[in-house]
């Protein structure tokens, strides 16, 4: 299934891709595409039902965040290989972790605001995963099952806050719009091979990004085990995965956002995203 949530922000309604590429609207099943609806008893009541029967939604919506009421946003850093190397950081011998707010969420095709006062605003499509399915202390070969499904993300970063103004990443990571979801969650057994799929980044139309999830370090299974060494994990939690090379801070010379830029990103299977840049 592909889900999705449609509508003004803050007033999206569940909705779901259909076979033909409309949205059908899922009110009369669910309030949201959040919570218990993610769980594998939520998702199975959902694929139970038939598309052709629920009402076709006029228009092209606007699309909401692909998952509602997000408690944790996780992020990885330097987990592609080839990425770490175009900055000139080590291998990490383990994952890096990071925060977003949950008030960086944004929708797919939502404006990308360059915070005042920032000169270095980047770009990173990244895998993100969903959890359907709660949990401490989960075990490596359990993981999976917990993932109620996989989404794109665009990991916008303020590289000088990030990196120069001292203290952690997260600074420069969690800004207001710093993190479009969607277009849909799309559930593992239509997501393909997540650990071989192709993705890509544009601004402008010139393609800064072309890589694939088979160069992340830490892949999808490890880094749930993982964090729930140190946390627990539920429904609706989003973790987003790392970036491969041709982020604007590894360009020669570095390239940055400086507002007007059409960017648009995508990942095999999952759908894409367009975002104009604009200045807060």
């Amino acid at each position: 299934m592909k889900l999705l949530r449609y509508g003004p922000k803050g007033q999206e309604k569940p909705g779901l891709l259909d076979a033909s590429g409309r949205i059908r609207d899922l009110s009369v099943h669910v309030d949201d595409i959040a919570g218990d609806v993610l769980s594998p008893e939520g998702l199975r009541r959902l694929a139970a039902i038939d598309p052709s029967g629920l009402p076709l939604v006029d228009g092209t919506p606007r699309l909401g965040p692909c998952v509602g009421g997000v408690g944790k946003f996780i992020c990885i850093g330097l987990n592609y290989a080839d990425h770490a190397a175009e900055t000139g950081a080590e291998i990490p011998k383990e994952p890096v972790v990071f925060n977003k707010w949950t008030s960086a969420i944004s929708g797919p095709n939502d404006d990308i605001e360059i915070p005042r006062g920032s000169v270095k605003t980047d770009w990173e499509v990244e895998l993100g995963v969903v959890i359907g399915k709660g949990g401490r202390y989960i075990e490596e070969e359990d993981a999976l099952s917990h993932v109620a499904g996989f989404c794109v993300v665009n990991d916008v970063s303020e590289r000088e806050w990030q990196i120069e103004r001292g203290g952690t990443w997260d600074k420069g990571k969690g800004c207001d719009s710093f993190g479009p979801i969607g277009p849909w969650l799309v559930t593992p057994d239509e997501a393909g091979d997540i650990g071989n799929l192709g993705m890509w980044l544009e601004v402008d139309g010139h393609r800064f990004q072309n890589g694939t999830t088979a160069t992340m370090i830490f892949g999808v299974a490890h880094l749930i085990s993982y964090l729930t060494r140190f946390l627990s994990l539920q429904p609706g939690d989003v973790i987003s995965t790392g970036t491969p090379p041709g982020v604007g801070l590894g360009q020669k010379p570095p390239v940055f956002l400086k507002g007007g830029e059409v960017i648009r990103l995508g990942i095999d299977g999952l759908g894409e995203q367009t975002q104009k840049v604009v200045r807060a």
